[in-house]
C-alpha cells in the first residue's frame, strides 16, 4: 500500500497531512509509524484532512504515540498553508473535534506563509494542583478548543519544583486529575507585550512550538498577570503574535507556517 503525504512544519512543530480517504480506520497505527523520527519520516503528529460535501473540511489529528487530540493550533495552520499551495484558497474554515478554525493567509511566500487564525475564546481558570512527590504546583487551567495547565517560571531553564520543565511537564500531563491527559506550558512574562513558554505536549512530549499552546500562555498571562491585549509570544521554534481583546472574544493567533516536501510512503 502507498499513501501520499505532505510534510510541513510551524516554527518547528511538524506535521504529516494525510487524505482522509487513505487512513482506512488505521489512523494511530499510521501516526505511531510514520511520526517515528528514525524509523520513518518523523513528525510531531498527523492531520488526517477530511474533504467533506459542500467544500468542507475537517481534520483529525493523531499525535505521535497514536492517540487522538481535539486540535493542533499548529496543525491547522500547516493544512491551510497547503491548501493555499495546493489550491490556492486564501481562506479556509477547518472544522477540528475542538470547534471550527477559519485561517486566512496574510503573506503568500511558498512555501512558506503567515496565517491568522481565529483559535475560539479561550477559559482560563486559576488552579493548584497537588502532585505526588512534588507538592502543590499553582497554575491555571485553560481550555482553547483542548486542555492546558499553564504554570508561571522566573527560572532562566524554565524549571519549577525542583524539576526540569521537560520531567515537570511529563508528570503534570499525565496526573489523574486530567481524565484525558493535558498540554503544559511553562510561562515567563518578558514585558507587558511579550512572553516566552515552554511547551510540554500530551502525546508527544516536549516541542518547539504550539499554536494552542501559544494561545494558553497569552491567554493566562492576560488574566492572571495583566499583561497586554495583544502579545508577542515567544517559543524554541520562533514568535506567534495573539491578539484577544477580550475575555468573551475570538482570540487570533498569527504566524508562520511553511511546506517541507510532498511525497509518497509504501509498505504501509
Amino acid at each position: 500500500m502507498t499513501i501520499d503525504f505532505v510534510k510541513a512544519h510551524a516554527c518547528g512543530n511538524d506535521f504529516l497531512i494525510l487524505e482522509e480517504v487513505a487512513a482506512q480506520r488505521r489512523h494511530a497505527e499510521l501516526a505511531r509509524k510514520l511520526c517515528a523520527r528514525n524509523t520513518s519520516i518523523g513528525a510531531d503528529g498527523i492531520e488526517f484532512l477530511e474533504r467533506r460535501a459542500g467544500g468542507d473540511y475537517f481534520l483529525r489529528l493523531f499525535n505521535a504515540d497514536g492517540s487522538e487530540a481535539e486540535l493542533s493550533g499548529n496543525g491547522t495552520r500547516c493544512v491551510a498553508a497547503w491548501l493555499a499551495q495546493s489550491e490556492g484558497l486564501k481562506q479556509v474554515a477547518l472544522g477540528t473535534h475542538g470547534g471550527k478554525r477559519s485561517c486566512t493567509v496574510l503573506e503568500d511566500r511558498s512555501p512558506v506563509y503567515v496565517i491568522e487564525s481565529e483559535m475560539g475564546v479561550p477559559r482560563v481558570m486559576a488552579r493548584v494542583l497537588e502532585l505526588p512527590g512534588v507538592g502543590l504546583v499553582e497554575g491555571a487551567m485553560v481550555n482553547v478548543g483542548n486542555p492546558h495547565f499553564v504554570l508561571f517560571v522566573e527560572t532562566e531553564d524554565y524549571s519549577a519544583h525542583g524539576l526540569s520543565w521537560q520531567e515537570l511537564g511529563a508528570r503534570i500531563s499525565t496526573d489523574k486529575m486530567f481524565a484525558h491527559g493535558t498540554n503544559v506550558e511553562f510561562v515567563k512574562v518578558l514585558s507587558s507585550s511579550e512572553i516566552a513558554f515552554r511547551i510540554y505536549e500530551r502525546g508527544c512530549g516536549a516541542t518547539t512550538s504550539s499554536g494552542t499552546g501559544t494561545c494558553a500562555s497569552s491567554a493566562a498571562a492576560m488574566t492572571l498577570r495583566g499583561v497586554d491585549r495583544e502579545l508577542t509570544a515567544i517559543a524554541q521554534g520562533g514568535a506567534q503574535r495573539t491578539t484577544w481583546p477580550s475575555s468573551t472574544e475570538v482570540m487570533r493567533l498569527t504566524g508562520p507556517a511553511e511546506i517541507i516536501c510532498v511525497g509518497k510512503v509504501a509498505g504501509l
